[in-house]
């Protein structure tokens, strides 16, 4: 054997002597020593049965340890209390522990241990001064009870029976801060009553934990808060929530823990149970936001109920029977600034018995919803009376469907494209807001990807009342589809206004109250294109006495019908560029009854004639032909001295209005015609030409027209009452030819009659009043002869605060006092003062003529044959014959 060889292994084996002796000393001097030295240069006692140490591989068994901290109120370090059946150190850093303090292993087996840890007082931010680290690879801990305390002493963490496995645990006050206490690879766990205390606002207790291969099962995890709620708002003012939450039982795989960053995979949660308790106050808004990121693979939460608090203790959301199963559910660096602060793949929602309450409260019997569609079912909103003179639903419905193309967020905004929405079976009432109280706050709309679309809506069999101001609206049987809505926001982003393409509305027995009038129609349908109404009615709910009592000024009270009205055209009345144009309007069949009484004082507010009230029209429009066919308009008058209402008749009435317009369409003729043929009082022909253009701002407008044998006694309906008046005759021609302005009118006029005769009754229109009728038959020509003519119509004076109409009979009288008058009307104004001077002698001088008559009587009973009856006879005949003739020439 060569010498080198042979010292060689002589060294080696002095070597191993020498490390034998050295393990051997090693343990000796561990065993009887190593307690006095951790005492006397450690912060801890400790004390045990036995202790055996391997210098070579670094590996450390002790069995029946006791440990104890020397200075227990020393936060400094980690603080240990307790007792260890079995210690297993597997490669212990004996160099760190002894001269760097830091304890390590890469491997740690902890048998029955009984232990109280403290933790040692964080980093101090200013002095950057680092606390000495726990490091484990691996630890295994069998049938442990271990509480773990802050280094306030407040509990923290505690387990029972407590079996684990952990890879390359790390426990550093770092991660307290992250408030992720420890932080490992992989785990493997089983214990009972776990209790943690995040804060010193809520408490974890779980009721047992256990795990199989990878898969961690939970059983009854508590989060419960230390406070109620008005401690809560006493000692945590600024806080906005407070929350409590139990889940029966909860399920999950492959958790990890890494610094500030949490992660498992198909977690589920049976029964879980939220409570969450609001307060008045105003989140605010964290100038910091925390790097903590989650990522959940798979979660399912099963059977939930949900409960959110009010801060007056009423409900504001409550749900049970919510189950939830998200896709790939993540909060991260990305998200958390978004407007709703969760990513996700794909999401399935449901629940039961849901209640939202705000002003109002909405219940859903069921709610699907996923990125793609939502159904709700069994709707009722109803309002709870805590926010008066908003708008409130009192209403069910069957049910809600709707399909979505799009929804997410990105960049701090909403972005949404719904295909449809269906809304079957709506029932209640809808009460509008009162108006908008001055200084109200904008809606912030920042959060929205403008435009919302909603390609199209149907509602189907629906009663809705909608109501504003005491005005209500009703629908029966309403079916409705809007397609192409876009929701975008109003130019001064003072809140959402919609945009509409096509749409159909139908409904029945519609309705509509104001004040005076109940408007009803039997069926109505319209969409873009068309209007048909059927059975329109507009009736007064008021008596016409009750109507001149509640009214201040003189009004109109009308009671119309019509069969049918239709329209054609095309209008947009939704958008920010609304718009009329209808080639074609028509109403059938109309009755309406036009009721004023002059016992209500005038309206002082001056009436604009009818080009300016349309050029007044904010809303580009035009109606190329609105056509009144086969109708009847009754206009009926009374004034305080009347007896009952005077009435004027025009049945058989048609007309016609060519291009009704605002003025506002560039390229369109402003000129309005208007044609009218109708019987006038039942009995007479009457046409009316009428035309004004309404860009005209002088509003002159052009009136004619002519009526044709028309017996006089059909007049006495509307002169009888008031005038005390009646006639008799026929007006076989009248025609009128005015043009004029807002100042006036003036032009022609044409009467033809015959046989005109006046009587005058008392105020009862009981008795005639024979001086009066005989004195006004006197100034009345009877006849106008075969061409009579034309008289002119001058300076007729408008009352700006009378209506269009006031200033058109004051043009027809002027024309009927210079025919029937005569062209001097002073002359005969005079005339008829004179003659009512001379009443008193016109009685003497009837009672002479009733004894002339007596005694021509008698001379012709005595002489048959005489001539002077004759004569006298003669003589009346011949004065009446005279004035006649003298009329005529």
């Amino acid at each position: 054997m060569k010498k080198w060889v042979k010292k060689l292994l002589v060294g080696l084996g002095v070597l191993l002597v020498i490390v034998l002796l050295a393990n051997f000393g090693l343990n000796i001097w561990l065993k009887t020593q190593l307690p006095s030295y951790i005492k006397n240069n450690t912060d801890y006692k400790v004390s045990y049965k036995s202790l055996e140490v391997d210098v070579m591989s670094g590996n450390v068994l002790a069995t029946k340890i006791s440990v104890n901290n020397k200075n227990p109120e020393n936060n400094n370090i980690i603080g240990l209390q307790g007792t260890i059946d079995t210690l297993k150190i597997s490669r212990f850093g004996i160099y760190d522990a002894l001269f760097n303090k830091q304890i390590s292993s890469s491997d740690l087996l902890l048998s029955k241990p009984n232990l109280n840890v403290i933790l040692a007082k964080p980093v101090d931010d200013k002095t950057g001064k680092k606390r000495n680290p726990v490091k484990f690879e691996n630890i295994r801990i069998n049938d442990g009870n271990l509480s773990i305390f802050r280094h306030t002493k407040q509990k923290f963490l505690s387990v029972q029976d407590l079996d684990l496995y952990v890879e390359n645990l790390q426990l550093t006050e770092e991660s307290v801060e992250d408030r992720l206490p420890v932080i490992f690879d992989a785990y493997d766990i089983k214990g009972k009553n776990f209790f943690l205390r995040p804060d010193d606002v809520y408490a974890i207790r779980i009721d047992d934990i256990k795990t199989s291969e990878g898969q961690m099962t939970i059983n009854n995890f508590q989060l419960v808060p230390v406070l109620d709620f008005e401690q809560f708002k006493k000692y945590y003012p600024k806080k906005s929530k407070l929350f409590q939450f139990a889940i029966k039982k909860m399920e999950f795989k492959d958790l990890v823990l890494k610094k500030n960053k949490l992660s498992l995979a198909n977690a589920s949660f049976y029964q879980p149970n939220l409570l969450v308790y609001t307060t008045d106050v105003v989140a605010v808004k964290v100038k910091k936001p925390s790097d903590f990121e989650l990522n959940l693979e798979n979660i399912k939460m099963s059977n939930a109920t949900v409960q959110v608090m009010k801060p007056n203790g009423n409900k504001l959301l409550y749900t049970k029977n919510l189950n939830i199963d998200v896709n790939q559910l993540r909060f991260d660096k990305e998200t958390r600034e978004e407007l709703i602060p969760v990513g996700y793949k794909n999401f399935q929602v449901s629940g039961k018995d849901v209640l939202f309450s705000n002003h109002q409260d909405f219940r859903f019997a069921s709610i699907n919803l996923n990125p793609k569609k939502g159904e709700i079912k069994n709707i009722s909103v109803s309002p709870n009376g805590t926010a008066p003179g908003k708008t409130s639903m009192d209403l069910v419905a069957d049910h809600i469907v709707f399909n979505i193309n799009k929804w997410d967020f990105a960049e701090k905004k909403m972005n949404l494209d719904i295909n449809d929405i269906l809304i079957s079976r709506i029932k209640g009432k809808i009460t509008a807001a009162t108006d908008k109280p001055v200084g109200s706050k904008k809606q912030n709309v920042n959060g929205i990807q403008f435009p919302i679309l909603i390609r199209k809506v149907v509602l189907q069999n629906s009663d809705i009342i909608y109501s504003k101001n005491n005005q209500p609206l009703s629908f029966q049987d309403l079916n409705a589809t809007v397609n192409d809505i876009q929701l975008v926001s109003k130019k001064d982003n003072s809140g959402i206004q919609a945009k509409i393409g096509k749409y159909a509305v139908s409904t029945k027995n519609f309705g509509y109250k104001t004040k005076f009038y109940n408007m009803t129609a039997r069926f109505l349908r319209l969409d873009q294109n068309t209007i048909n109404v059927n059975s329109f009615a507009m009736k007064p709910l008021v008596s016409r006495a009750q109507f001149i009592r509640m009214i201040p000024v003189e009004s109109d009270l009308y009671d119309i019908t019509a069969n049918q009205i239709t329209a054609n055209g095309t209008w947009d009345l939704f958008s920010d560029q609304k718009l009329i144009r209808a080639s074609n309007v028509t109403i059938r069949n109309a009755d309406a009854v036009i009721f004023r009484s002059k016992i209500p004082k005038d309206d002082p507010k001056e009436k604009p004639l009818y080009s300016r009230m349309l050029r007044s029209i904010k809303i580009p429009m035009v109606v190329n032909d609105l056509n009144l066919k086969d109708s009847k308009l009754v206009y009926e008058e009374d004034t305080p001295e009347s007896a009952g209402p005077g009435k004027l008749t025009f049945s058989s009435f048609n007309m016609n209005v060519k291009n009704l317009n605002s003025a506002k369409i560039k390229g369109n003729p402003t000129r309005v015609d208007i044609k009218i043929n109708c019987s006038f009082m039942n009995l007479a022909p009457l046409s009316v030409n009428w035309n004004f253009d309404v860009a005209d701002q002088g509003d002159r407008f052009a009136i004619s027209g002519r009526t044709t044998n028309l017996p006089a006694t059909g007049i006495n309906p509307f002169i009888r009452p008031y005038l005390h008046v009646t006639a008799t005759g026929t007006i076989q021609e009248m025609l009128f030819n005015f043009r004029g302005n807002p100042k006036g009118l003036s032009g022609k006029f044409n009467l033809k009659h015959k046989d005109l005769k006046v009587t005058i009754l008392d105020k009862q229109n009981k008795e005639k009043k024979g001086f009066l009728t005989a004195v006004a038959n006197l100034l009345v020509k009877t006849d106008s002869g075969k061409l009579p003519e034309d008289v002119d119509v001058e300076d007729v004076e408008r009352d700006p605060t009378k209506s269009f109409f006031n200033l058109f009979w004051k043009g027809i009288e002027q024309g009927l006092k210079k025919t029937l008058i005569g062209i001097n009307i002073d002359t005969a104004k005079k005339t008829a003062d004179k003659a009512a001077s001379t009443v008193k002698a016109a009685k003497q001088d009837v009672k002479e003529m009733k004894t002339s008559v007596k005694e021509i009587g008698q001379a012709m009973k005595k002489n048959p044959e005489t001539e002077k009856p004759k004569e006298k006879k003669g003589f009346l005949n011949g004065v009446f014959k005279k004035k006649e003739k003298s009329e005529t020439e």
